[in-house]
């Protein structure tokens, strides 16, 4: 791919900045725990806590809610599946950007980096998030567990780069668990965690992050600043 804004790029730490979604973006945390437990108590099995709910989240589907629900056999993984997507689509359209999300973005933008989603939802579900006008234009590629391995796998960055033409080292991976973090460390990028979001920040610094921010507004000052 050929590089946007050549000399404002190599004026900038990093070229690819790279975006978890749910709890780093969007605000949605509190409304896809309640959907994993919901969908586990419709299915029969041992409702987990705020804490062993929000830790999954992050990761491909499957697996996470079979983390999340160890006691539900195999079998039932499709009706977990779909129970929990029926009780998260109920709540879907009350899910807003982090305040200062939107201003962040497009000051990035300026500045000449690409901005790219590396998540755990299915693309399906990115693309309905994605349909918010303010939101056009702004991300210039994506990934999601669906098409690719999920977290912490590497592939979603590995995949970017690629198509990026951008060598690790100029790629920083934004986000607000440990399964975001661990990515970037397997891919050998950069990281910055947010504590705002899903995981408790002190399990952040096994993986060495340049920062971690307790609102997207602070964030926002430290990217201006450091990439």
């Amino acid at each position: 791919m050929t590089n946007k804004n050549d000399s404002a790029m190599r004026n900038r730490r990093f070229d690819l900045i790279a975006f978890d979604w749910d709890g780093t973006v969007a605000d949605s945390t509190a409304i896809i725990t309640r959907s994993i437990q919901e969908a586990v108590r419709d299915v029969g099995g041992t409702v987990p806590s705020d804490e062993q709910a929000a830790y999954v989240i992050g990761m491909a589907l499957v697996p996470a809610l079979a983390k999340a629900a160890p006691d539900v056999p195999p079998e039932k993984y499709t009706e977990l599946g779909n129970r929990y997507r029926f009780h998260f689509i109920k709540h879907q359209d009350d899910i807003c950007l982090f305040d200062g999300v939107l201003p962040m973005l497009k000051d990035l933008r300026e500045r000449g980096h690409w901005l790219a989603v590396a998540t755990g939802k299915s693309r399906r579900g990115l693309n309905d998030a994605l349909q918010d006008q303010q939101l056009k234009g702004m991300f210039d590629g994506s990934r999601t567990a669906d098409e690719t391995a999920g977290k912490p796998h590497p592939l979603m960055l590995q995949e970017l780069m690629a198509e990026f033409g951008v060598e690790p080292e100029r790629v920083l991976m934004i986000g607000d668990t440990t399964h975001d973090l661990q990515m970037a460390v397997n891919a050998g990028c950069a990281c910055v965690g947010v504590s705002y979001g899903a995981h408790a920040p002190d399990a952040f610094g096994q993986f060495n992050p340049l920062f971690v921010a307790e609102s997207a507004v602070e964030l926002h000052r430290w990217l201006i600043a450091n990439a």
